[in-house]
């Protein structure tokens, strides 16, 4: 599958701001562009999305920056999704018109179910559930670390 820029990075500055964020503690722009190797200009578009749809809060300031507007545990990574690129869960724009044809049932047969199944995930995981799998895929490489 394959996603915009700005979904990829959107999802990236997301999920900085939940791992590093908490306690009162905002994560600026330049922090996450510097961890996670995004333009700053770029990313700072893309937090104007987050920002417009909820997600996080901006905390002006000498120790400003970005925090999570709401708990982890209840934001669902389709409202993620959704407010980086309206069409990412979109369907295929079949218009339901039963004409037999080979478009109509690869449509139907793969492209609705694809997107189905896709549409289910982003609903049914939380972004705590998403922090939670990106621990441990972290903890693996590092436990593959040698000096």
């Amino acid at each position: 599958m394959k996603v915009s820029t700005r979904v990829e990075y959107g999802m990236l500055a997301l999920t900085d701001i939940a791992l590093h964020s908490g306690n009162n503690v905002s994560v600026s722009a330049p922090e996450i562009a510097e961890r996670q190797g995004i333009s700053q200009k770029y990313l700072e578009q893309i937090l104007t999305h987050l920002k417009q749809a909820g997600l996080i809060r901006a905390q002006k300031g000498l120790r400003g920056g970005y925090t999570l507007t709401r708990p982890a545990e209840t934001i669902r990574l389709a409202e993620i999704l959704n407010a980086l690129d309206t069409g990412i869960l979109e369907g295929t724009g079949n218009t339901g018109a039963n004409t037999g044809s080979l478009r109509e049932a690869v449509n139907t047969c793969l492209w609705e179910k694809m997107n189905r199944e896709i549409n289910e995930f982003a609903e049914s995981k939380t972004l705590s559930e998403f922090l939670t799998e990106c621990r441990e895929q972290m903890a693996g490489e590092w436990d593959l670390y040698v000096i």
